[in-house]
């Protein structure tokens, strides 16, 4: 089938209910500046070596891709947006916020390129809102959808503004000027990357650590609000689990039972947490590294009986810095992996 259908040659498109619309119509002008939109978060993911927030675009973009679906076909319910799109957002911004100190006054864009195409971005996020309302006025458009379009341009502000940040404190440790990345030079660039070193990112690492008074590990007030952040989103869920964190060196600092949970679940999310600090990833990565023929095989065999190789179990890091391990055991592996991660998105949160 060829690329060309030639349906759009006099100006008209369809959408799933209507056909024959005008290419000028404000429907088609949304579903195109998301497109947009969705093209320069690609750019961005590109440039982009924390692989977090690399994580966290995709899901944006598949965000958007099920937004144009929904302006295409609004009485689809199966596009809607659910609130738990833009509480992810807003997870993503607090634990950035909790890494800098956001600056108060208003920003010139371009402080690094990095951060200025994530200002394109965001500029196209908020042309892409302004779109929507126009939409809603006359079609009527999904709330939820509104809401996430809102906060994705808060969530590209902070993540231009962390970026910055990042390149500042490069600056700062290789005696170059803040604020400019060219400062450092592609050979020093090439030998951290070998290395799997970021110069900057570590000195923000130890001065996080520092104001937050955890200096290398999680304390146990930390652990206490950890734990309260993931109780209340399992009880959110229906959910009963045991909820345990570690220190680095794998001993226990706090474990909490909700009431109704599994009596083996105890021992298991203990296990978790210092699987995850044994191990440096989480017990999901490590199901698939341990199954036959992968480098981990046999590896729950070992060590006494205290690795676990399902889901639920994550390392708590700053930067790259393990401060402690997070285990969650009540559910399935998917289920105890996914409250982990809620947990470990709202860790600023927690060691405040």
């Amino acid at each position: 089938m060829n690329i060309y259908t030639k349906n759009g040659d006099k100006g008209t498109t369809d959408l799933i209910r209507t056909k024959n619309v005008s290419k000028s119509d404000d429907r088609i002008q949304l579903v195109g500046t998301i497109d947009e939109l969705t093209s320069h978060l690609g750019l961005v993911k590109t440039m982009l070596k924390d692989e977090n927030a690399v994580k966290v675009l995709e899901g944006v973009q598949g965000t958007l891709i099920t937004v144009m679906a929904g302006v295409a076909d609004p009485f689809n319910r199966e596009y809607k947006i659910s609130d738990e799109k833009t509480e992810a957002l807003e997870a993503e911004i607090d634990r950035m916020e909790g890494l800098f100190e956001r600056p108060k006054k208003f920003i010139l864009p371009g402080g690094t390129r990095l951060s200025a195409e994530i200002d394109v971005a965001r500029t196209v996020a908020r042309r892409a809102e302004r779109a929507l309302a126009l939409v809603s006025v006359k079609f009527g458009a999904d709330t939820g959808t509104k809401k996430f379009m809102n906060r994705l341009a808060d969530y590209l502000y902070v993540l231009a503004r962390y970026t910055d940040a990042l390149e500042e404190a490069k600056g700062q440790n290789t005696g170059g000027t803040p604020g400019k990345s060219g400062a450092v030079t592609a050979g020093k660039a090439a030998d951290m990357e070998e290395q799997g070193m970021n110069t900057a990112s570590e000195a923000l690492v130890q001065e996080v650590l520092k104001r937050l008074g955890v200096q290398g590990k999680i304390t146990l007030d930390g652990a206490k609000r950890l734990i309260q952040i993931i109780e209340e989103e399992a009880k959110r869920r229906g959910k009963q689990a045991v909820i345990a964190v570690c220190g680095p060196d794998g001993n226990p600092i706090a474990v909490h039972v909700m009431d109704g949970a599994f009596l083996v679940s105890f021992n298991v999310a203990i296990k978790k947490a210092y699987t995850s600090v044994a191990v440096k990833m989480s017990t999901m990565e490590l199901s698939t590294l341990a199954q036959p023929g992968g480098t981990f095989y046999g590896l729950d065999k070992m060590e006494g009986g205290n690795i676990i190789i399902f889901g639920g179990g994550i390392p708590i890091k700053v930067g790259d810095t393990i401060i402690g391990g997070l285990g969650v055991s009540g559910g399935t592996g998917e289920e105890d992996h996914s409250l982990a991660e809620y947990g470990l998105s709202r860790l600023a949160e927690a060691l405040q």
